[in-house]
């Protein structure tokens, strides 16, 4: 019988998922494999139809894999229910219950568990603190907001003590301000009462911010895996390059030496590089603007103010590109002439075919 490592809140072992029985139907899934340590939050990233959503049911047990094992905790739960599972799901849609209350809808799950009432109000009530709902109990959903209504169905799936939380696409529905607010109360939270915690969004800013490690998932298979840096630095395919952090890539040659020519850019990747094509990815703020007839000659072609930093794009030899620029206090006027050069930072080199 095969075994897994406690230590592993979640393992898949070559997991594959196939809607339908016959062999030539669409995989969504292709024989992925990755780790997630207990205690810790994993964030499954990638755009539509990459295979993200199907990869959290399948832990959940919403979803049964074609082939292959699942491990939670250590144990082989690849042909059990969700109800067998010890995990908790919280979906895009709240789905709190409009006729119950704060407390109730919170302890709804202990009382189907068959918990005592006064254990449920008292596991209920400490689950709302957690998410700092206190005085909250009596309220309906229809009289809280939707930061509140969010705290609400946390604290649900926080009640029943789960060994994995499941995230998915949690801050959707949510404006910029209180995604942020959100975002960094989900990781307090996860980190305060070392939660284990499987989490899908679509949205690179947000994994940046409350993951220990992201996978980022392409057709059905894991493009890379890796801390939050280890993606937005050291990208090793052309495909998370470009995914991660809204890049540019420009095709480009790496010579002898390893060393790449971007126009009239050299750029010394930090990773070993064979001669021949390479893809180039560079990020919006990884551009500096000089003074003309220094680096790269720029025209300024359109400009956008949002408050913190200007967008420009810029007519280039090597096409229009895109710039983020925090100089407020030097706002350059359409048709301005620059020189554009590269930061040490935000700037990654692949390896192509």
């Amino acid at each position: 019988m095969a075994t897994a490592d406690s230590a592993n809140g979640i393992e898949f072992r070559n997991v594959t998922k196939r809607y339908g029985s016959d062999v030539s139907a669409p995989m969504a899934v292709r024989g992925i494999s990755f780790r997630a340590a207990t205690g810790t939050l994993t964030t499954i990233l990638g755009p539509s139809g990459c295979g993200k959503t199907t990869t959290l049911r399948m832990i959940a047990g919403l979803e049964s894999p074609t082939s292959g094992q699942i491990f939670i905790e250590g144990r082989d739960v690849t042909t059990l229910g969700p109800a067998e599972r010890n995990v908790s799901m919280m979906f895009q849609s709240y789905a709190l219950f409009p006729h119950m209350n704060v407390l109730e809808n919170v302890g709804y799950g202990l009382k189907m568990s068959g918990v005592s009432p006064a254990s449920t109000r008292t596991r209920a009530v400490d689950a709302l603190r957690n998410v700092g709902l206190v005085g909250f109990d009596d309220r309906l959903p229809s009289e809280l907001s939707g930061g509140q209504q969010q705290r609400v169905a946390l604290a649900r799936a926080l009640v029943l003590e789960p060994a994995v939380l499941l995230f998915d696409e949690p801050l959707s529905n949510l404006d910029a301000r209180l995604r942020r607010e959100m975002r960094e109360e989900i990781r307090s939270l996860q980190q305060r009462l070392k939660l284990t915690v499987a989490y899908v969004t679509h949205d690179q800013s947000e994994a940046l911010a409350v993951s220990d490690q992201i996978i980022v998932m392409d057709h059905g298979v894991i493009a890379q895996s890796g801390t939050p840096q280890d993606l937005y630095e050291y990208p090793t395919t052309e495909f998370v390059a470009g995914f991660m952090g809204e890049a540019m890539l420009f095709p480009a040659r790496a010579d002898a030496a390893g060393s790449v020519a971007l126009g009239p850019l050299r750029i010394r990747a930090r990773h070993a590089l064979n001669e021949g094509a390479v893809k180039v990815a560079v990020r919006p703020e990884a551009w500096h603007i000089g003074p003309p007839g220094v680096g790269l000659a720029a025209r300024l072609a359109k400009r956008a103010y949002l408050g913190s930093i200007y967008e420009y794009t810029f007519e280039t030899e090597l096409g229009p590109i895109f710039v983020v620029s925090s100089d407020l206090g030097r706002v350059l006027e359409l048709g301005s002439d620059v020189g554009l050069g590269l930061a040490d930072h935000g700037v990654s080199v692949v390896q192509v075919g």
